[in-house]
Order: structure tokens, then C-alpha cells, then sequence
């Protein structure tokens, strides 16, 4: 009786042990789930910004230039500066279609990083929060595809505004 109690504290021991592991292997340092960004990071409110300019791209990969820049213009706090590390956390490419005013009709994951759910939520929740982009007034409807590049410390740039990697 006492060696299946013994037996069953030490199981339960190694149980706890195991989820507090389990539980750290996501978490930064600070506390701050790895990848994403706090409360203070997140872009600002819809109502506080206004319509951006009109976009005059004659073709969806000029266009590409337009929506990255005015992601970047909303998430300038969140932008990693200069050339990004060797190894990134996460790696996405993003189709975006958008009406004709700039408001998002859909998402498509062509890359997900699927290792980093927090990091695919984040980015759409990123791309949604921007909306309205700028209206494409030479192509109407228009699809925007770029690759969004993590880093762990939650900061990010798009290929297309993209400042390269740092080599190895």
C-alpha cells in the first residue's frame, strides 16, 4: 500500500514536471508567447486612420510595392530594421485579394508556416487590421501575394520591402 502511493505521488510528480516543460517550450523569456508581438506592438485602431492614397499600379506585381508599404506605414513599431538574422522563425507567402476599394475579399496561404500557428493568426490578423489597402484605380480588383518573414522577436518585413539576410 505504501509503495502504490509512493508510486503514484512519483507519477503524478512526473506528470506535473512534463507540463510545466511542455508549457515553457513555447514561451519566451519574458513571458511574451515567441513570435508574437504584446498588446503595446499591435497596430493602431481602424477609426484613427485615414483612407490611403489611391493606387495607380499598372500591374498586380507593381501593386505589391503599394500594399507593403502601407502595411509597413501601419506597423512601424513592428518592422524589423536592417538585415534580417541567417535563420527566421517563420516563413509565409500570403495571397490577398482585394475589391476595387482596397477592402479584403479573401486570404490564401500559399506557404503557411504551419510550425507557428501564433505566427499564421498574427499575420492575418495583421493583414485584416490594415484594411482598407489602396485602391488599385488602373487594375481594379487586384490580388496581392508576398512573403511576410518572422522573427522570434515577433518584429517582421515583406520580401518585397525586404532589407535581405545577414549570411551565415
Amino acid at each position: 500500500m505504501h509503495f502504490e502511493r509512493l508510486s503514484r505521488r512519483l507519477a503524478f510528480a512526473g506528470l506535473f514536471l512534463a507540463t510545466l516543460i511542455v508549457a515553457g517550450c513555447g514561451t519566451a523569456p519574458d513571458g511574451a508567447v515567441r513570435g508574437q508581438i504584446s498588446d503595446a506592438e499591435a497596430p493602431g485602431s481602424i477609426a484613427a486612420r485615414p483612407t490611403p492614397r489611391a493606387s495607380n499600379a499598372a500591374t498586380a506585381r507593381d501593386y505589391r510595392r503599394d500594399a507593403a508599404g502601407h502595411v509597413y506605414a501601419l506597423n512601424q513599431n513592428r518592422i524589423y530594421k536592417g538585415k534580417l538574422p541567417p535563420l527566421l522563425y517563420a516563413i509565409g507567402t500570403l495571397e490577398v485579394n482585394l475589391d476595387a476599394q482596397g477592402r479584403v475579399r479573401s486570404v490564401h496561404w500559399l506557404r503557411a508556416p504551419k510550425h507557428a500557428p501564433e505566427v499564421i493568426k498574427e499575420i492575418e490578423r495583421t493583414v485584416l487590421a490594415a484594411a482598407p489597402y489602396p485602391a488599385a484605380t488602373r487594375l481594379g480588383a487586384v490580388t496581392w501575394t508576398d512573403t511576410w518573414l518572422w522573427d522570434e522577436s515577433g518584429k517582421f518585413q515583406l520580401d518585397t520591402l525586404s532589407e535581405g539576410q545577414l549570411q551565415d
